[in-house]
């Protein structure tokens, strides 16, 4: 009797599964995914920056990075570089919109100014990296369509596979692919492509650790571009949540002291 109620359960669960489609799963995974990261408030992080060429040369940089969670919208974040000489007091704003245009600013200590990042460059490489401007701002669900495409294994995790449109405009990306850990719910690897549909870049999510017994970070998020052949490492170290931080501390006179 017992196992013909677990057989019975399996095929009710079948068939919940299969009555949604492709479209309505993606974005049923996805969810979850917000879901689970919901709730943070704020979060500081100080950040090292190695950048590679093609020759395995590389540069380092450090920053130090602020989040703020918002309500009802995307959230904002605050990075101010602090070493080497020739990008210290650099400052970048990011205010993230679910269906409005992103909102970004760069502040140069060399020409003492704020400069507006338009929509039209949003596609353009921040600061040399290999992460695009569009690249750092927060997650936020209507900004894309999704399609579960696939379970995969990866390094030994088991993953839902979804694929995303961008919805927004003057992206520099026809779509993304993204493996999602089915145990926590986390990234472990996305991939963009151009344009022209050709792979661009591969962003690997590495080390996570887990934060007030609920959030999950990576320690490492390595971004590989595929057709240069140079890479861009974020290692995040000192992390910080609900320090206190206000919409106050995220403003353009903020950026102006950076320095």
């Amino acid at each position: 009797m017992k196992k013909l109620l677990l057989a019975i359960s399996f095929v009710l669960w079948a068939n919940l599964s299969y009555a949604t489609t492709n479209e309505e799963k993606g974005l049923e995974i996805i969810q979850e995914v917000d879901r689970r990261d919901t709730g943070f408030g704020d979060s500081q992080a100080d950040l090292k920056m190695i950048l590679r060429n093609g020759q395995g040369d590389e540069a380092v940089r450090l920053l130090k990075m602020d989040i703020l969670e918002m309500k009802e919208d995307g959230n904002k974040s605050l990075s101010i570089f602090d070493s080497p000489a020739d990008v210290k007091g650099t400052a970048f704003l990011s205010f993230t919109h679910a269906l409005e245009p992103d909102e970004q600013w760069l502040y140069l200590p060399a020409l003492k100014r704020v400069k507006r990042i338009s929509s039209s460059n949003k596609s353009g490489p921040f600061l040399g990296s290999e992460y695009a401007f569009e690249d750092l701002t927060s997650f936020e669900i209507p900004k894309y369509k999704y399609n579960y495409l696939r379970d995969e294994v990866i390094g030994g995790k088991d993953c839902f596979v979804i694929e995303l449109f961008p919805q927004y405009e003057e992206s520099g990306y026809t779509r993304q692919i993204i493996w999602i850990e089915k145990e926590r719910y986390i990234p472990l690897k996305n991939e963009f492509y151009d344009r022209k549909n050709a792979l661009l870049k591969t962003l690997d999510f590495k080390g996570y650790k887990q934060y007030l017994n609920h959030y999950w970070r990576a320690d490492e998020l390595l971004m590989t571009n595929h057709q240069n052949g140079k890479s861009t490492s974020l290692l995040s170290e000192n992390i910080r949540f609900r320090s206190g931080l206000t919409e106050r501390d995220f403003d353009q006179n903020t950026l102006k002291r950076a320095q």
